[in-house]
């Protein structure tokens, strides 16, 4: 993937097939051959993009990790960080992530800063993006490691003011995140709040559970859905093509 064109790439395939879908990757769930089989898989079954990283990596070598879905993946792999030390010569791109939703200033610029050189001289894709952490009924690992407080769920127009000052602040794209393993997913009158007000793309995930889940998200407005936690469970790793056909909606209305 060359770099500086992953974003692009991923924005006009969304705008080709009515979203795009991305599978997001916890190193500490899963090593070795059991990663790389799900990597050929993710790929295999239609999905666009594989994210990884997590809230808290406590088992896992990061880098090997990213080697081994580097050497698997035919897709783009955008690192999803959790701390400055998720980073990778191996990845085409990375989340440059602020924390919007709260006022912990670390996570809106001061690790930015630290980690900015380094991702320049690893000549990975910054992809910055304006991160908003959700209300999803219970506390959950992004929550408790960043130190925020989550934003309502049942007041729109908090959300869509957020996003609208990331978007003049000059972000690429506002992530609405409900959380590894949330109760539940980000509304979908929020997805469609949210996506209608502002005009940069719109990523959602966290506690989507159903390809018909990820569908309304998409037909809300979503440009791009994310699923990690549901393939935790093996069982579930069929799924990725009726996720993936699902918020493609363009191709499968």
């Amino acid at each position: 993937m060359t770099c500086m064109k992953v974003f692009e790439n991923l924005k006009s395939v969304a705008q080709k097939r009515g979203g795009a879908y991305f599978v997001l990757i916890d190193p500490d769930t899963r090593k070795d051959t059991e990663l790389k089989d799900f990597v050929q898989e993710i790929c295999a079954q239609g999905a666009d993009a594989i994210l990884v990283g997590g809230s808290l990596i406590i088992g896992a070598d990061f880098q090997n990790s990213l080697e081994i879905v580097k050497e698997n993946s035919t897709l783009p792999i955008i690192i999803f960080p959790g701390s400055l030390q998720q980073l990778s010569f191996d990845a085409d791109a990375i989340l440059y992530l602020s924390v919007i939703s709260g006022r912990n200033p670390n996570l809106l610029f001061g690790d930015h800063v630290i980690a900015a050189p380094t991702i320049k001289k690893m000549n990975i894709e910054p992809i910055s993006t304006g991160y908003m952490l959700f209300e999803s009924g219970q506390t959950t690992t992004a929550e408790f490691m960043s130190n925020t407080r989550p934003l309502p769920v049942n007041k729109p127009e908090i959300a869509m003011a957020h996003a609208l000052a990331a978007q003049y602040m000059g972000f690429s794209t506002v992530y609405l995140e409900a959380g590894s393993g949330a109760l539940r997913s980000i509304p979908n009158q929020i997805v469609k709040a949210v996506s209608s007000y502002i005009d940069i793309p719109v990523i959602v995930g966290g506690g989507i559970r159903t390809p018909e889940e990820a569908r309304l998200k998409s037909e809300a407005g979503a440009t791009f859905i994310v699923t990690g936690n549901i393939y935790d469970d093996s069982e579930n790793i069929k799924l990725i093509n009726e996720f993936a056909r699902a918020v493609h909606i363009k191709e499968n209305s």
